[in-house]
């Protein structure tokens, strides 16, 4: 299924999409990790961004 960019907000904002770089670089930019930290915490975690942002010690 593709990421209808043109839908913004809701669900949207509390997931994180390894597929679109652009994901990618803004939520690690976020997070204050890298690209592969980012990529690591998910793949623990799953793609919930408050799940991710607890695995990565974020307050």
């Amino acid at each position: 299924m593709s990421d209808d960019k043109s839908k913004t907000g809701g669900q949207d904002r509390d997931r994180i999409s390894l597929s679109e770089d652009y994901e990618v670089r803004d939520w690690a930019a976020k997070f204050g990790v890298t690209e592969d930290a980012l990529r690591r915490a998910v793949e623990r975690v799953g793609d919930r961004a408050e799940d991710v942002r607890k695995e990565l010690g974020g307050q």
